[in-house]
């Protein structure tokens, strides 16, 4: 007779998720795009920057999917590829962003004293300016190009994941299994590491997946302006800006990038809502 498999955190998780139909939704649509960044350079038709000036401005056609822009370019092209730099751009400024901030926010909640009281007060300084527009003026400064707007962005996400940290550090540092951690000797290192860091996942993840999504958005928007990415990168931001002088007349040079990028943002918009529902217990019912 088989004995009943043992439900893993894992597998519950799994079954969770399954049951979150907007939520495997968006994973379809991230998945989708992924493979298409991955395989971009086999699956698309023309080479990104290649040119062809009889094609200036052609319609969407078996010959050009999505169209061809004012050089001649393939967008069907240009976006795929634009797909890779889109999800690295929104993937490297939340690992940058949600690195610095976990570790600044669990000294402070851990530690508490003067060391909250000034990590605390620079968040307020960075909180106290809109967020694109402090990243204009770091990118400006910097110099426009995707890395810098990279950093940029980076740069005022940062304390999000601070404040985040911190309040669950402060809510996990009194509990007694860290107080027995403190008792039999154990470093504060080792502490955060072994006992607070792993029990902080669940909202760092959801607040993750909701950056990705308006990452992409911010670098593109720099883009969009002339701070990020530089023609001829085939940027989404970059595609827009080019193709928002024929609005009016050739709108599949702007509709298309920008259906893209509304796919992939809504995508991880959904799987976030879902993973917030899961992993959240008051709303685990």
């Amino acid at each position: 007779m088989a004995t009943p498999q043992t439900a893993t955190p894992l597998r519950l998780f799994t079954r969770r998720f399954r049951k979150e139909t907007t939520a495997v939704i968006g994973l379809v649509i991230i998945v989708v795009f992924v493979i298409l960044a991955v395989l971009a350079g086999l699956i698309s038709p023309y080479p990104p920057l290649e040119q062809n000036i009889p094609a200036s401005l052609q319609p969407p056609s078996v010959a050009y999917l999505f169209g061809a822009d004012k050089l001649g370019r393939d967008i069907f092209s240009r976006i795929l590829h634009g797909a890779r730099i889109s999800l690295f751009t929104g993937l490297s400024v939340v690992v940058m962003a949600s690195s610095v901030g976990t570790l600044v926010g669990a000294i402070a909640g851990y530690l508490g004293g003067w060391w909250d009281e000034a990590i605390m007060r620079l968040t307020d300084i960075f909180f106290a300016f809109p967020s694109l527009i402090l990243a204009m003026a770091i990118a400006g400064a910097l110099g426009p190009s995707l890395q810098n707007a990279l950093i940029a962005v980076a740069v005022v996400s940062w304390p999000i994941y601070a404040r985040l940290m911190r309040g669950q550090v402060l809510v996990l540092r009194d509990q007694e299994f860290v107080q027995a951690a403190r008792a039999i000797g154990m470093s504060n290192l080792r502490i955060l590491l072994r006992h607070i860091l792993p029990n902080t996942l669940s909202p760092l993840l959801v607040q993750a997946s909701f950056d990705m999504g308006g990452t992409i958005l911010a670098v593109s928007g720099l883009s969009f302006i002339g701070f990020g990415a530089q023609p001829p990168t085939p940027e989404w931001g970059v595609m827009i800006s080019e193709g928002r002088n024929y609005i009016t007349t050739q709108w599949w040079l702007t509709f298309f990038p920008a259906f893209a990028m509304l796919l992939v943002v809504t995508g991880f918009n959904l799987v976030g809502d879902g993973l917030r529902d899961i992993l959240d217990p008051r709303l685990n019912k």
